[in-house]
């Protein structure tokens, strides 16, 4: 797959189904939820580009939570607890975020607050989805990605253990990385 944008990848993990879902919870046509998605992709993982540069709680916290995405995913008896975590702590690192994306996004497009918030609601578990890809694809030791899918200057496995690697993955899976 050629490089394509976050929200291209969200848009396609939707599906027609749920965009038709928020095109309806919208109020308006397919074209119309596939900009607002856009929009709020956007805003979303700009929200989050701006954390995890920062110090402080916050930017640790962004920081670890695509750690734990971009770990391979644990076998056995250890899934039983630390399965969910990667994909918990990002939730609530996207659930912290969506209260200010909904209203910058309101406030872009006029769409009410609450009804963009219930957009985003729709969309956290996609974006959690599109991360896992997204970090899978960046050359994951266990093979998952597909050959020359891992970036340039990175070693496999040792990108969440490194500051420089983490910023890589975090341009990877956010789509601000090479182009």
């Amino acid at each position: 797959m050629s490089e394509s944008s976050i929200q291209d990848d969200v848009l396609g993990e939707l599906g027609p189904d749920r965009l038709t879902e928020i095109a309806s919870l919208l109020g308006t046509d397919e074209n119309g939820a596939k900009e607002t998605v856009a929009t709020t992709v956007g805003a979303m993982t700009g929200g989050l580009q701006q954390q995890a540069a920062g110090g402080g709680d916050d930017g640790n916290e962004v920081r670890q939570a695509f750690a734990e995405v971009a770990e391979p995913p644990l076998q056995g008896v250890a899934t039983l607890g630390g399965g969910l975590l990667g994909g918990g702590l990002m939730a609530g690192v996207l659930a912290k975020v969506s209260k200010p994306v909904a209203a910058a996004v309101s406030k872009k497009t006029g769409i009410p607050a609450p009804t963009v918030a219930r957009v985003i609601e729709l969309l956290i578990p996609v974006l959690l989805a599109v991360f896992a890809k997204r970090a899978a694809d960046t050359g994951n030791p266990g093979g998952t990605g597909a050959p020359g899918s891992t970036a340039s200057g990175t070693t496999p496995g040792a990108a969440p253990a490194s500051g420089g690697g983490l910023g890589d993955l975090l341009g990877q899976i956010l789509g601000g990385g090479k182009k």
